[in-house]
């Protein structure tokens, strides 16, 4: 695979050879509260989180007012099973005139702060608070008007795969670039709230990198962090995960979110998996120089004079590493020394006759 171009967001950069960007979902936790999103910015600042991303949508912009039918969701296993999706979209989405303030508190804090358009009206919206990039949501992934607007402005496009057949993820990358997207990642992603690890296939990652040439990451659903820091050894550049303050209060997406301490363990944790990946290497390496003297090595386990055989009981491979290598053993074995020796001396060649 040709080397992927580092992507740059605000002040941070994303790519192989960077930290795993940290993209923190707000969604509906905030629970119509502004004073509640503006704290959940604040939290996840202090956790680490490199970006905030909010979703532009109104009820009225996602489905019909109609609470039966195809409009209710009858699936028990649903999390939002007993609603409508009108009502469900009223209480989850975030009013557009927080979008200023949100976004303003999150760049203060210096991250990045952006959005997910669901028509062409909240990509025109969005362009007035001049948004950095854009991200596509796996449910649109096949709406080509949608990406070929948000290709348009030619900010960076994150879009997520959930659902999408390989034809269907070359069809929207073909729209994306024949728009002008020039820096696309695509997040491998499980539409399913939450999600188990047994269905993430994270294995899906450096595929993605490799059959469409861009960076990729994860938008993880699954419950924890363990499936997110599976992603970055496999190659995620961008981990997005949704965001709550505390669980036990609630909230659309409570369920499958990170709470602050969590969010701030997947920072570090990803950040540490980055940096355990480095190379191919074998051999010493400088912080392990010290580490040789404590390997096994042959010594001279009894007195010996000028003249003495060595023998099982006069030579042991024992610590510290600092005479031969135990492998000379049986070729030692019968050998004379040619002087005195005393017990522990490290074996050296030059000891024998």
């Amino acid at each position: 695979m040709a080397a992927v171009p580092t992507i740059e967001l605000g002040s941070y950069q994303i790519g192989a050879n960077h930290a795993p960007f940290i993209i923190a979902e707000l969604s509906g936790n905030h629970d119509q509260s502004l004073d509640k999103a503006l704290a959940m910015v604040d939290a996840a600042a202090a956790a680490g989180a490199h970006a905030i991303k909010l979703q532009t949508y109104t009820a009225d912009t996602m489905t019909l007012d109609i609470d039966s039918g195809d409009f209710f969701i009858d699936n028990p296993d649903s999390l939002w099973f007993g609603q409508s999706l009108y009502k469900l979209y009223e209480i989850a989405n975030t009013p557009w005139d927080w979008h200023a303030p949100i976004f303003a508190r999150a760049k203060a804090l210096g991250m990045v702060a952006f959005s997910t358009p669901f028509d062409l009206t909240a990509v025109d919206f969005l362009e007035t608070l001049d948004v950095p990039c854009y991200k596509i949501a796996s449910f649109e992934n096949t709406d080509h008007a949608l990406l070929a607007a948000v290709a348009r402005t030619g900010k960076p496009v994150i879009m997520s795969t959930g659902m999408a057949s390989q034809s269907e993820l070359a069809e929207a990358v073909e729209v994306l670039k024949a728009n002008g997207c020039q820096a696309l990642i695509l997040l491998k992603c499980t539409s399913n709230y939450p999600a188990e690890p047994v269905d993430a296939n994270l294995r899906t990652i450096p595929h993605l990198a490799e059959l469409f040439q861009c960076q990729a990451g994860l938008s993880d659903h699954c419950t924890g962090i363990g499936v997110a820091v599976a992603a970055v050894a496999l190659g995620a550049t961008v981990i997005e995960k949704h965001f709550v303050l505390d669980r036990s209060e609630g909230g659309v997406d409570a369920e499958f979110s990170l709470e602050p301490a969590e969010l701030k363990m997947l920072v570090d944790e990803t950040r540490r998996a980055h940096l355990a990946l480095g190379g191919v290497h074998y051999g010493v390496t400088a912080k392990e120089v010290a580490s040789r003297r404590h390997r096994r090595s042959l010594y001279i386990a009894q007195d010996l004079k000028a003249g003495d055989v060595l023998n099982a009981e006069n030579v042991r491979a024992i610590r510290p590493g600092l005479g031969l290598a135990p492998k000379y053993l049986p070729l030692l074995l019968g050998k004379t020394v040619k002087q005195d020796v005393a017990r522990g001396t490290a074996l050296s060649w030059d000891l024998l006759a």
